[in-house]
Formats: C-alpha cells, structure tokens, sequence
C-alpha cells in the first residue's frame, strides 16, 4: 500500500467512525508502522488542511471540520492531464514577471504548491517530472494588443511576416481566436485583405494597430468547421484524404497516437497499421511524415505521394 492509498484510507476511516480512532487500529487498518501513520496524519494536516485533532482521554483520532461540517479531500489523485496542467500552471505562473499581478496570482501559486507537495513525500513534485518544450517561439510584444482587441471585439491592423515570400503584409483583421499549439501561440482571424479566414503565428507579427471597427462576426460553428476539420494549425477545410502505412515496428507506437479527431485506422494482414487524414495544406503534414522516415509510406493521394518522395529524393542528393 503506498501513501496515497493510505491518505485515502485514513480519510474513509475517520469520516466512518463517529468515536476518536485508536492509534493502534490506524495502523492495523493502514498496513503500517506507528512511525509512518504518524507521517501520514501530519501529512493530512500540513498539505491537505485536514482538521484531525487527538482525543488523550479516549486516545483516539477524529474529525473536527466545525458544527455542521464535513471534510472532503481536495482532487490530489490527479490523472495524467491533471498532473500536466498543474505543472504547467505552476510553471506560467513562476514566468509571470513581477508587478500588477503579483499580489492576485500569490495565493493561486501557493495552493498549487500545496497540491503538488501533497502527492509527493519530499514535496518538489515539479522537479520530479520535466515538461519539455521544443521549438517553442516567443509570442512577442503582439499577444497583449492581440488579446485585448480580442476581448474587446475590435478589429486590428497588422504587420505581418510571411516566412515563404520573405516579406511583411500590412493587413486589416478581426481577430477570432488565439491558439496555443505545440508550444507556440497562434491567431484564428478575418483576414480584410485576403476575404478569408486566416491563421497567424504572433511571434511574425511585427507591430499592431488598434481599430474602433467592431470585429466581423463568425460562429463557433463556422469557425471549428473551418480550423478543426483537416489537418494541422493552418489547415482550412479539409478536402483530401492522407493515407499513410506505418512499418509493423513503427505501427506498435503510431497505433496509440491520436493524429486527428476524425482519423481512421486499421491493421492489415502483414501487421502494417494502415492510418487516414483529412487534410487541406500539406507543408506540416509532409513534415510529419518525413520524420518517420522509410517507417511509413504515403499510399494516397497520387500527388501527396510523389512530394513526400520529391522530398526525400532531394534530401538523399545532400548525401551523395
């Protein structure tokens, strides 16, 4: 029985019992030493602000939460995406630099901590478990003016990088939505200029200039329709299929990968895993496939095939 089933335990057996706990049936009922139940109640009381009190005359443990009251433990058996967002909280929380909102964010901060350490003996949870972030790109100055025209539904002018013509566009845009996707910020907007909804990475955005025009209007609906139906962050509406054949010593792992919320898969008789895409734009989901290396082959469409391997023909020209 580990600590946290112990927690648990003495949590059922002190709210069960109308009478003080002995000691001794503490320990009977926890599996433990007197050393180590003494532990766990301090535990309770330090982490977990549970009100045990000692009783010497019956020489037993109880609940004392108030006239009236009962004490429930907080969630501290967190799953593996409530761990995730608790590490990742107290890490945006410890970048936040100091000033206007430091005094408002100090007792979040602290109850987080206390979380944390109460999942872990030593405490430090956070320095247990790494949260890695790779290729992230700084958001910039451009999030705070983003955000604000955001809430306040006011439209924008941008000054905005294209990374593949190498030149800045100055353009009027409704921002719709922000982003966070694979460490990076991004924006869902109205792009004026092009009469189309676009995404844009804030860190190319250079400068922004806020507006009085009220942001045009789109559903949530049209919105998700346009940016969730195909793949990757610029994807647009999806329009083709990718088919895609791992390597049976590939397979065992994209088999548990969720790619896209409407793919299909299914294993074929040599053991291959067989997995299909809606896509739209093909630079990201080229540049997936491409690091599978010769563990997955593009069976469909005919043009997807033919760039995937334009692609590697060409990466095989640098070797030679």
């Amino acid at each position: 029985m580990d600590r946290f089933d112990r927690i648990f335990d003495l949590h059922k057996l002190l709210s069960a019992s109308r009478l003080p706990v002995p000691r001794q049936r503490i320990e009977q009922e926890l599996e433990c030493s007197r050393a180590t139940a003494k532990r766990i109640i301090e535990a309770m009381r330090l982490y977990l602000n549970a009100p045990i009190k000692y009783d010497r005359q019956r020489n037993g443990y109880y609940y004392d939460p108030g006239e009236g009251e009962m004490f429930e433990l907080p969630g501290v058996w967190f799953n593996a995406s409530e761990l995730f967002a608790l590490l990742s909280v107290q890490q945006l929380l410890r970048e936040v630099q100091p000033g206007l909102l430091e005094r408002q964010l100090a007792p979040l901060k602290e109850r987080i901590d206390q979380l944390l350490k109460a999942q872990h003996a030593g405490g430090d949870l956070d320095k247990r478990i790494r949260i890695l972030r790779a290729a992230s790109r700084p958001a910039g100055p451009a999030f705070q003016p983003i955000a604000g025209a955001l809430a306040q539904g006011k439209r924008l002018v941008i000054d905005h990088y294209n990374r593949d013509r190498d030149g800045t566009i100055r353009r009027e845009i409704s921002p719709l939505r922000l982003v966070h996707y694979r460490d990076n910020w991004y924006l869902d907007a109205w792009c004026h200029l092009r009469n189309e909804l676009r995404t844009f990475s804030l860190d190319a955005i250079s400068s922004t200039k806020p507006t009085e025009k009220p942001t045009k209007n789109i559903s949530d609906k049209a919105l998700d329709d346009h940016f969730s139906s195909a793949y990757d962050i610029f994807s647009g509406s999806a329009r083709k299929t990718a088919v895609l054949r791992f390597a049976p010593q590939r397979a065992r792992w994209v088999a548990a990968e969720q790619w896209h919320p409407q793919q299909k898969s299914s294993w074929l008789e040599d053991d291959r895993y067989e997995l299909s895409i809606p896509y739209s734009k093909t630079p990201e989901l080229i540049s997936d496939i491409l690091k599978y290396g010769a563990d997955v082959e593009v069976a469909a469409p005919p043009e997807l095939r033919r760039e995937v391997a334009r692609q590697l023909q060409e990466a095989l020209g640098k070797y030679k």
